[in-house]
């Protein structure tokens, strides 16, 4: 079946598609309703209508789970299985999300508002993420020391255990992909808590695991809040990882629970409020304001690593703000099944009024208001694209981080001010530079305080690029070979020889 091409036939897939959502969690091999038996809506924040009734999952459930994860590892059924079995397993499992992309993408476009054109891109990242980690597994050596004759030493690596994956609603099935690739990969057994707000496109993804021949017990998927299934995950003593892609506040609060229970591992990608530092000597100073623009507006500003803090070298601030906005001007919100649409709506109410709350603020505090700012009528949560000019450190709209379509612009004078200004932040996730000069680039990059930089483009990179941050911005690492080793642990075997 050919990919849909307008509005009118991504409406009557996502007719055909609706009535068969499944809801319940993945629990070894079966889609089970929660002990509990409580649910909760999966609401279409474009239209407010019910999507689907979700099992709430709690810490019986995790319970269930985590005894199942365990004892397949135990087993070795997916652990101790060769590498390169592993990998035609996971390859199939690409393969299965290639043929259904469209309706991945469309789950994840009904679930949390994001344009539907925005999530087959992330079908692609996803897919892509699957193979690569698929690809690497039998490419990661152990290493054997240099000992004397009497001696063989070796490194070895292994798998962890039980990994507990938390990801987010902005990027559902991509972040999953990211978190679940190498560490199945790697031989651990996953278990999957998808954000509340975006959990079907994981629950589809399980159906096709099960496809692929992933063994039961290896993945598993438990919708639920974060204070429940996610508490209970965090705290569980038989869980020897958590990967988390969250809020900071949230990852502070499971590193706390690590160091509660068992010492588990804790990778996080947290917050950010990430600079875009456009200088006075870039080329072709439309296509850099139309990047710029896109790097705060895309996916409706909810983006970890938005460029959401806009530094402009004075001397060209006044032109370069007026091509930012006339850009945002082509960046406006839309039915999110509308190809044509650049942004979607908001994810749910309580992120609609937060970043409403943010735009009231920024306004009081004294922000020049240059576009965007009112409410847009109608069912949906949408909000148009949002540029405040003359912002300064101490206001809210500076050095928060909003998670919506609000751009706060800055000015300054010189390299070490945008430096100044760029470094001034609890976050480290990315930054952005603009400039022809190869000695001033390379000066700035090495200074600026984050983990990925991104040079006369905003979050370039592809699967060979590790993706996460420094600071506040958490401290683990997405995508890459460096993401698979995370996954393994290493054992010394010391063999002494006659």
């Amino acid at each position: 079946m050919s990919r849909p091409q307008t509005l009118a036939e991504w409406q009557a897939l996502a007719a055909r598609l609706t009535p068969q959502l499944q809801g319940n969690a993945f629990i070894n091999d079966e889609f089970v309703p929660a002990v509990s038996g409580e649910t909760f809506e999966s609401l279409n924040p474009a239209t407010g209508e019910r999507l689907a009734m979700v099992a709430s999952c709690d810490s019986a459930d995790a319970e269930i789970a985590i005894r199942h994860a365990r004892a397949a590892f135990k087993s070795g059924i997916w652990s101790r299985m060769a590498p390169t079995r592993r990998k035609q397993v996971l390859l199939r499992l690409a393969e299965l999300m290639e043929a259904h992309q469209d309706e991945l993408a469309l789950l994840d476009s009904l679930d949390m508002g994001k344009p539907v054109t925005s999530a087959l891109n992330d079908m692609a990242g996803a897919i892509g993420s699957i193979r690569h980690q698929a690809e690497s597994i039998d490419k990661l050596y152990g290493e054997v020391a240099p000992t004397g004759q009497q001696a063989l030493g070796m490194v070895l690596r292994e798998p962890l255990g039980v990994v507990a994956s938390i990801v987010p609603w902005n990027f559902p099935l991509m972040m999953t992909a990211w978190k679940i690739a190498p560490a199945l990969a790697a031989g651990n057994s996953v278990i999957l808590k998808p954000s509340e707000k975006s959990p079907l496109s994981a629950l589809r993804l399980a159906q096709l695991a099960r496809e692929a021949g992933i063994p039961s017990g290896v993945f598993q998927v438990l919708p639920g809040f974060g204070h429940t299934v996610g508490r209970a995950l965090a705290l569980s003593m038989d869980v020897e990882c958590l990967a988390f892609t969250g809020s900071t506040a949230v990852g502070k609060q499971l590193m706390q629970y690590a160091g509660q229970s068992n010492l588990k591992r804790v990778f996080l990608e947290c917050g950010g409020k990430s600079p875009n530092i456009v200088f006075a000597d870039c080329a072709n100073l439309d296509r850099v304001a139309e990047s710029a623009a896109a790097a705060i507006f895309y996916n409706q500003g909810e983006v970890c690593i938005a460029g959401s803090r806009l530094l402009v070298e004075n001397s060209i601030r006044d032109a370069f703000v007026a091509k930012v906005v006339a850009a945002a001007e082509r960046m406006q919100p839309g039915d999110p099944l509308d190809p044509a649409s650049f942004m979607g709506a908001m994810v749910d109410s309580t992120q609609y009024e937060r970043v409403m709350g943010y735009i009231r603020q920024g306004v009081e505090e004294g922000a020049a208001l240059r576009a965007g700012g009112e409410e847009v009528d109608g069912p949906g949560l949408f909000i148009r694209p949002v540029v405040f000019d003359g912002v300064t450190p101490q206001m809210a709209i500076g050095c928060e981080e909003i998670f919506g379509p609000v751009l706060s612009v800055f000015g300054f004078e010189t390299e070490d001010e945008a430096l100044a200004l760029a470094n001034d932040s609890d976050f480290g996730l990315a930054a952005g530079v603009w400039s022809q000069d190869i000695d001033r680039i390379m000066r700035v990059t090495h200074r600026l305080e984050s983990g990925q930089v991104f040079v006369n483009n905003w979050a370039g990179g592809d699967q060979t690029m590790p993706f996460g941050g420094v600071k506040q911005s958490g401290n683990g690492r997405d995508k890459s070979h460096h993401s698979l080793a995370e996954y393994t642990q290493l054992k010394s075997v010391w063999i002494e020889l006659s």
